[in-house]
């Protein structure tokens, strides 16, 4: 996600009550299961719908209680052996005991019901890929224990770190990579000045990013620095209090898209730049945009939170005039540079807080079409901007179906309409949804 937060402080659930029978008729988002009991909903980490279980609950409330799953009586037939060893520990997958086809029905159902004052007519069109070894990004999280080193991800419900020995939905060469550096890191003292570490897989190769939280020796410096060159990999390091990581323009990263009309387009980033983390989603959802736009060589698009251009270069190749939008000025400088990286004079980008009027920074062209992919917080507070453009279409992503159904269902009330949904599964194994919406100006 685009916007990090700091760790809350969780506290584990204590159990409360004997332990009962319950009848499971339904799921939630995340994957847990739904029965009724006395008239009262419990939500059963675990559980899936058809389901007879025991289960005791650890948090009661006046509307619904949350129960922790004690055994399984009667399974369901869509129940799986999770892939990974981690399952019941790790905080990153929700979904790995239910079969791939049920997890997309369960995404489905919960994403109709999000959006069910606003597609009533329309069906939800799937984009989807592999289900493992897709995620090309990963934040690992260190702590030193005893004089141990815990290298993984943070446990569920839990700000406890899970020791990770295999990640099955990271890309191949990304889980040799983790293999590698875990077994570097045990015995050795830069474990102790780290904060965390981010793998990063793409086009130029894999990278890694070391967050310090103290001063860096020359000697670790080049011990790691030999690491890295035997693993064949990219080492960044980003100092006590710094923001990011230093990168020089030759250092920086790069991501390929391909036109399956047009070729290929190159995009350089910094490694700490937002990035999608499934490749191959991202170049299909970038394609299905293209289509479902339908450009032609007098549209002028606004591309709203742009990045370095992920969407703003495939446009370009397209409509007459683009217009990237992004908050983050680096962005926008890498952005431009990518533009003249692929020989692109018809897209122009701009620094802008779109929480803030940003009309008066666009040129006098008639935008015809918007594409905007907004952080989970969603675009309510800019969509009287959007509509004053006057578009004729607008193409909203969104990786939250709450706050997209809030913004269309102001976007129909204010003059457009509906014409297509996609649920694209970004994150498989886990319960995220991204989703991509057409509106069209009503005549």
């Amino acid at each position: 996600m685009r916007k990090r937060t700091p760790p809350r402080r969780i506290a584990k659930p204590q159990p409360l009550g004997p332990v009962m029978t319950y009848a499971v008729d339904g799921l939630t988002h995340e994957a847990k299961g739904v029965a009724r009991l006395q008239g009262k909903v419990t939500f059963i980490e675990g559980a899936l719908p058809g389901e007879t279980v025991t289960a005791q609950v650890t948090k009661a409330g006046r509307r619904f209680d949350e129960a922790v799953l004690k055994d399984i009586l009667e399974p369901s037939p869509d129940r799986m052996d999770p892939a990974c060893s981690h399952f019941h520990q790790c905080g990153g997958c929700s979904f790995q005991h239910l079969t791939n086809e049920k997890q997309l029905a369960a995404k489905a159902d919960w994403l109709q019901g999000q959006l069910r004052h606003l597609i009533t007519t329309q069906d939800l069109e799937l984009l989807s890929d592999v289900s493992i070894g897709y995620r090309r990004r990963a934040r690992l999280s260190i702590h030193r224990k005893n004089g141990k080193t815990v290298l993984g991800y943070r446990g569920k419900a839990s700000n406890d770190i899970v020791s990770i020995e295999r990640c099955i939905v990271l890309t191949e060469r990304l889980q040799k990579v983790f293999a590698s550096l875990k077994s570097a890191l045990l015995e050795d003292e830069l474990a102790v000045i780290l904060g965390h570490i981010e793998l990063l897989e793409d086009t130029k190769g894999v990278s890694v990013v070391f967050r310090l939280t103290s001063p860096l020796v020359n000697e670790l410096k080049k011990q790691w620095d030999n690491w890295a060159q035997a693993q064949d990999v990219s080492v960044y390091w980003q100092a006590p209090k710094s923001s990011k990581a230093d990168v020089t323009l030759d250092s920086m990263r790069y991501y390929d898209l391909k036109d399956r009309d047009l070729g290929e387009i190159r995009l350089i980033y910094h490694p700490q730049d937002f990035t999608q983390v499934n490749a191959t989603m991202n170049q299909k959802m970038v394609t299905q945009a293209m289509d479902w736009l339908n450009l032609n060589d007098q549209d002028v698009v606004l591309d709203l939170f742009c990045g370095v251009g992920n969407f703003s270069l495939p446009l370009a190749q397209r409509a007459r005039t683009v217009i990237g939008v992004e908050l983050q000025e680096s962005m926008v400088d890498h952005a431009r540079k990518n533009a003249q990286l692929n020989h692109m004079d018809n897209v122009s980008f701009i620094a802008a807080d779109l929480t803030k009027s940003f009309q008066n920074e666009l040129s006098n062209e008639q935008v015809t079409k918007v594409l905007l992919d907004p952080p989970r917080a969603g675009a309510f507070e800019f969509l009287d901007s959007i509509i004053k453009i006057g578009p004729i279409q607008i193409l909203y992503v969104s990786c939250n179906a709450s706050t997209l159904a809030r913004d269309a269902e102001y976007l129909v009330a204010k003059g457009y309409r509906v014409l297509r949904v996609s649920l694209m599964d970004m994150f498989p194994q886990t319960s995220h949804v991204e989703t991509m919406m057409l509106l069209q100006k009503k005549k």
